[in-house]
């Protein structure tokens, strides 16, 4: 795994640690390599079953590094996008756990995971309209799910910058701690998540996250689809079996 970029496991939950400080955690080419290398390892692993994303030195990301794009890297991996994360989330739940700066690239990041838990401190903006430029990793289509259309509108075409507390109040945030304390946060929500089998996991945030893009007559069909495949894994027998027998459930993602 490259340096620049942490990956811990503790128990089911996998923190990935963006760790180019000097760079306020840009992303470059081998940075985005790293980071889909790791959630690949927690949609493969059975014994994992959410992760976090967040960045060293204060800062969550300032996005893409352009000293890299001007001399020519691709940054952005075919077919995941930028952080090989943005075209293509993992499966699995993935929380950010955002100090300090998210913006452009980064704030794109951040919107490709599932929750964000934020410092008071920290800002969120798509700044891409200020220096001719789109946000094309996904924040136009992402933000406006997040918060109010209109709101999310205004953000995108003025560029400006989203203090943590305005966030939150429009829903964009799900917990708002201390400076210093996003990290921990995210590890309280994703002990929380963590409880749950990982197959069912993985199936909620599925539906969760396309139910609303799916033709009105197919709603049913697909959703029966994955709940079957759910129903008849051996999680979800374990599951009974343990409220039956009132203990804790010995996931095994299977």
């Amino acid at each position: 795994m490259s340096a620049k970029v942490l990956v811990e496991r503790e128990g089911a939950i996998l923190v990935v640690t963006l760790n180019r400080p000097e760079r306020r955690n840009a992303i470059d080419r081998e940075t985005s390599e790293a980071v889909a290398a790791a959630l690949d390892t927690l949609d493969a692993d059975g014994d994992l079953s959410v992760a976090i994303l967040a960045g060293a030195g204060g800062h969550f990301s300032a996005g893409m590094d352009l000293h890299a794009f001007a001399a020519g890297e691709r940054v952005e991996l075919p077919g995941r996008g930028l952080a090989g994360l943005t075209q293509s989330p993992p499966a699995k739940p993935l929380i950010a756990a955002v100090e300090g700066y998210a913006l452009a690239g980064g704030f794109e990041i951040a919107l490709a995971c599932d929750m964000i838990v934020a410092s008071e401190t920290a800002s969120f903006g798509l700044p891409e309209v200020r220096r001719g430029l789109i946000a094309g990793s996904g924040g136009l289509v992402r933000l406006p799910e997040r918060m109010p259309r209109a709101v999310a509108m205004e953000c995108a075409l003025t560029g400006r910058t989203i203090p943590a507390a305005e966030a939150e109040r429009w829903g964009l945030v799900n917990r708002l701690v201390a400076p210093g304390g996003a990290l921990d946060a995210a590890r309280a929500l994703a002990a929380e998540v963590a409880e749950g089998a990982p197959l069912s996991l993985a199936a909620t945030k599925r539906i969760v996250a396309e139910a609303g893009r799916w033709p009105e007559g197919e709603l049913w069909p697909r959703q029966n689809g994955i709940l079957e495949r759910v129903i008849a894994s051996g999680d979800a027998r374990e599951g009974a079996r343990a409220f039956a027998e009132k203990r804790s459930p010995r996931w095994t993602g299977t």
